[in-house]
């Protein structure tokens, strides 16, 4: 079955689906910050799906006094299971493939990896929101000794235990899985996972139940207060709407670390930036101009006039967008030591000091 029968497939289940609406994605509105509680929120960013370009609108709204920022309303387990489709596996899982196998990944896995070195050889390594196993898979050159395992809700971590890239995959959430998995790692990563979880508090206290006494967790997430998110606004790539239902401040999340009983033990508030905000932003641009493409999520295909339009305004963007990358690429040192460094690390250790 080639592509375009694929959607042709999938465009009945999804035009059923939307029939009804995207209003029912969403749970009901909070009038608290799910972090403090304060009530004083103020509006920080309204969007659409300016990824997969599904229907519905969202909101981000942050709190007056911590700063957490977070999707408000959230999107339902329905909502969530909508919008992810067809976006990691699916339809969506060659894109992928090729976005986190690339050249520019490795680097930042290697990075990453590196980033545990200084407190020892790890016997075996959990990586929570793995995908497909990419990280693990780049990880095994810096820790060659070490087991990795990945989790995640898709069924991304069966194929990368297909790929030779994990020696276990588990398939669902972490706070589900965590007594199954009670005290079985040396160390649990979460790169760019905790920004999608619905409960990061959760979260980290069951990254804590499956750490071996004296075990570490290394987090990295998009950093809030980068100052590329007011310059670029709802077209800075880390808002990520709608998967992105957390964004928090540095001190709010190692303050939560430390209060869960971690000790932090490294942090690093520039090397993990991701030289991606200024081509992610062009390329957004590029996605929300173009003609549509043919997807399931809208009612009928484009027409030939449409097609052959959106092929003519693709291939004369190229250029533009290459030009972009190669400028951000050459202002990335500066720019990773600045306020414009768009992401941060946080390694803890399991019990306190």
């Amino acid at each position: 079955m080639n592509r375009t029968q694929e959607v042709a497939q999938l465009r009945v289940g999804y035009q059923r689906e939307l029939a009804h609406g995207t209003e029912r994605f969403h749970g009901p509105r909070s009038t608290t910050c799910p972090w403090c509680g304060s009530s004083r929120l103020r509006t920080r960013l309204r969007t659409i799906d300016l990824m997969q370009h599904k229907p519905g609108t969202f909101v981000l709204d942050e709190c007056h006094d911590c700063s957490h920022s977070f999707q408000n309303p959230r999107l339902t387990p329905e909502g969530l299971d909508f919008y992810y489709r067809d976006f990691y596996d699916g339809l969506g899982a060659e894109a992928m493939e090729w976005i986190f196998g690339v050249k520019g990944s490795q680097k930042r896995y290697l990075a990453s990896a590196r980033a545990l070195l200084p407190f020892g050889t790890s016997r075996r390594w959990l990586d929570v929101g793995t995908g497909h196993g990419h990280f693990p898979q780049v990880a095994k050159t810096v820790h060659p000794d070490t087991v990795f395992d990945g989790l995640d809700v898709s069924e991304g971590a069966e194929e990368g235990k297909r790929n030779g890239r994990i020696a276990e995959a588990y398939s669902g959430l972490l706070t589900d899985l965590a007594l199954k998995l009670e005290g079985r790692y040396d160390t649990v990563s979460m790169f760019h996972y905790l920004e999608h979880t619905a409960d990061p508090r959760a979260e980290l206290t069951a990254a804590r139940t499956v750490l071996a006494p004296g075990g570490h967790l290394i987090i990295e997430v998009p950093d809030p207060e980068s100052a590329m998110s007011g310059v670029l606004g709802r077209w800075w790539m880390p808002y990520f709407q709608p998967q992105h239902l957390h964004l928090m401040p540095f001190a709010n999340l190692r303050r939560e670390l430390e209060s869960s009983g971690y000790t932090v033990v490294a942090v690093e508030r520039h090397e993990p930036h991701t030289p991606f905000d200024l081509t992610g932003a062009a390329v957004l641009l590029l996605g929300h101009a173009l003609p549509p493409a043919d997807e399931p999520w809208h009612a009928q295909p484009p027409s030939d006039l449409q097609r052959k339009a959106r092929t003519t305004m693709f291939w004369s963007a190229v250029p533009l967008v290459a030009g972009v990358y190669g400028l951000e690429q050459l202002l990335t040192p500066l720019l990773r030591r600045t306020r414009f460094s768009n992401a941060y690390r946080i390694v803890a250790r399991s019990g306190v000091a």
